[in-house]
């Protein structure tokens, strides 16, 4: 694995265990921050998938426009509307006007979990 894949996947996981945490908070919980985290964890794991594979990508957080990076076969494609979800999430919530909620949470960390268990496949990551 190339040293800079594997900085993505610390900083991937770094943003999993931050929005695991966020959503299980049983005082203060910050939905609006687990949507965020669970954003930015599938970001760089599609980033880090994109980096293994030698793929250049640019500065962006559109997961469906990093999917579509993707070469064929990495087995992500069926994730493509739920990565849309995501994506707009992270960005919803982060601003006044709207307020996730904790099933908001639960949605955007079961897509995050989806892609971040398929990605570590990819990148041969057993545990």
């Amino acid at each position: 694995m190339q040293p800079a894949t594997s900085e993505w996947i610390t900083k991937a996981e770094g943003d999993f265990n931050t929005a695991m945490r966020e959503y299980r908070a049983r005082k203060f919980p910050n939905y609006d921050a687990a949507c965020f985290h669970a954003q930015q964890c599938a970001e760089k794991y599609l980033k880090a998938l994109l980096q293994e594979k030698n793929v250049e990508f640019s500065k962006t957080h559109d997961l469906v426009k990093l999917l579509s990076l993707l070469p064929e076969g990495i087995g992500l494609s069926a994730l493509r509307a739920s990565l849309a979800i995501l994506s707009t999430a992270a960005v919803e919530y982060r601003y006044p006007g709207e307020c996730a909620t904790r099933d908001n949470a639960k949605e955007c960390l079961d897509i995050c979990k989806a892609l971040r268990a398929e990605a570590r496949h990819q990148l041969g990551i057993t545990d």
